[in-house]
């Protein structure tokens, strides 16, 4: 045999390795029913919508390349997904944000067309919120790292990461490189296209940046038996309206207000309910506008109940220039006359509008801060506080453990402090609550939702005591 015909049977044996793995992966997929999502050779099961960035296919991978002068551009699955398993491999250049959509839509009646949905993260940046899961052109985020330490350092920049996503009626949940990163239950899209975003760029020199998938395959059979095991450091986090989840019982969870009485609640300086100034509507818990003024119309509501170790959830939603609050560790005996009732104050409201938010101390007034004391703010999402804006529901969340304290916006800290220590004592002294020797530090109190004469809207309040 002369060295052509030995590189001709090399040649021979080469690619019929390739077939013999091409068939044996193709076996493996149907045998576990697994389905290639993108085949490795063209773009006939996609269309690219909404931006102009351009896709190619390089070594069988699906590239993606970031454009100047674009919006964000999506390359979507002509197929609709509801209840299914996703994975794929990624690697981004540096600087680059980018993500996978799914249950998502894009139709004319939704903002002319713009993809919305579903969207876990992949990003490059500081604050390592790759894995979470954001509501593209919708909501915001739903669930921002920040409550799961450990999967912050789950993706690594420079390498290549691989992506599960498990997306099973209400529960949705990701992981990369095998951390659960998310932990999510959410019912307001059941199907949609999955799409591969390249994001806008805002620096020049970002353009030509590339963001690669391989390894895209899906499963939509047989899912429940091919669940991953729930990790207990990914949190829960439900957006079910005014319902708890079977893990939120589990844990001890009670909804503080049913969604449709008043059973639970009554005036913080009447013994029933305000007959005025709130309204029960649509699963909604209403301040009515009165112009404004502090407790002045129906007035401020209590909880029947008094608590001291606890965390506790609520929703809202405030309207232009709005002024309100969630207080605890209200003691209604000390004040008894005009106004509102006295405690610790989540405050509520619009940051841009309302002339309250430039009064107190260094923005202490503003939004989620511990009114009157301590201001709110998250520096480690890069991008300032994360409140969603007027006429969106927006999520509050206090702990209270011992003397320790915290204040949530939307899934982020911005508030820290120990209601018994020197230095709270200090910032009382100096505020509008001086004259009151326990503020703050009583051994248990109400809750209280404030009417400070503005349209507000509250809904999703649970509790569990510790």
């Amino acid at each position: 045999m002369n060295f052509h015909q030995k590189n001709d049977l090399h040649k021979t044996k080469w690619m019929a390795s390739i077939v013999l793995c091409c068939f044996l992966s193709a076996y493996a997929h149907a045998q576990d029913n697994w389905e290639l999502l993108f085949n490795g050779k063209d773009f006939s099961n996609f269309n690219k919508i909404n931006g102009d960035a351009v896709y190619l296919i390089e070594n069988g991978e699906m590239v993606g390349v970031s454009q100047a002068g674009t919006r964000n551009t999506f390359l979507a699955t002509k197929n609709q997904y509801g209840d299914f398993i996703l994975e794929f491999d990624v690697l981004v250049d540096n600087g680059l944000n980018s993500g996978v959509q799914f249950r998502s839509l894009s139709n004319s009646e939704y903002r002319n067309g713009v993809v919305h949905g579903y969207q876990c993260e992949i990003e490059t940046s500081p604050r390592k919120w790759s894995g979470g899961i954001y509501d593209e052109q919708r909501r915001g985020w739903l669930y921002p790292l920040t409550r799961n330490n450990k999967a912050q350092n789950a993706f690594k920049n420079g390498d290549w990461n691989h992506y599960r996503i498990e997306a099973i009626g209400q529960n949705i949940r990701t992981w990369v490189n095998g951390l659960q990163c998310t932990n999510l239950v959410d019912d307001v899209t059941s199907s949609g296209f999955i799409a591969f975003q390249v994001h806008e760029i805002y620096n020049d020199a970002d353009e030509g940046k590339k963001i690669k998938w391989k390894n895209i395959r899906i499963k939509t059979t047989d899912l429940e038996a091919s669940r991953n095991q729930v990790d207990g450091d990914a949190p829960e986090i439900s957006f079910l309206t005014n319902a708890l989840t079977p893990n939120e019982q589990r844990l001890g969870w009670r909804l503080l207000w049913d969604g449709k009485t008043t059973t639970g609640w009554h005036g913080a300086k009447t013994k029933n309910f305000p007959t005025k100034g709130w309204l029960i509507e649509n699963g909604e818990l209403k301040v009515l506008s009165s112009g404004g003024a502090e407790s002045e119309n129906g007035g401020d509501i209590i909880t029947d109940l008094k608590y001291h170790d606890f965390e506790l959830s609520v929703d809202f939603k405030i309207s232009e220039g709005a002024n309100s609050g969630i207080k605890y560790f209200v003691d209604p005996q000390l004040n008894s006359g005009a106004g509102s009732a006295i405690g610790l104050e989540f405050q509520i409201l619009d940051d841009n509008k309302h002339p309250d938010a430039k009064l107190g101390t260094n923005g202490n007034r503003t939004t989620a801060s511990l009114y009157d004391l301590i201001t709110a703010d998250n520096p480690d999402t890069g991008k300032g506080k994360s409140f969603k804006g007027i006429n969106q529901w927006n999520n509050a969340r206090i702990v209270v453990k011992g003397g320790h304290v915290e204040h949530w916006l939307n899934n982020v800290k911005v508030v820290e402090f120990n209601r018994f220590s020197q230095i709270f004592r200090a910032l009382v002294d100096r505020s509008k609550y001086e004259p009151w020797k326990n503020f703050g530090t009583i051994p248990s109190g109400h809750i209280l939702l404030q009417d400070h004469g503005d349209a507000v809207s509250f809904q999703n309040i649970k509790i569990r005591e510790f």
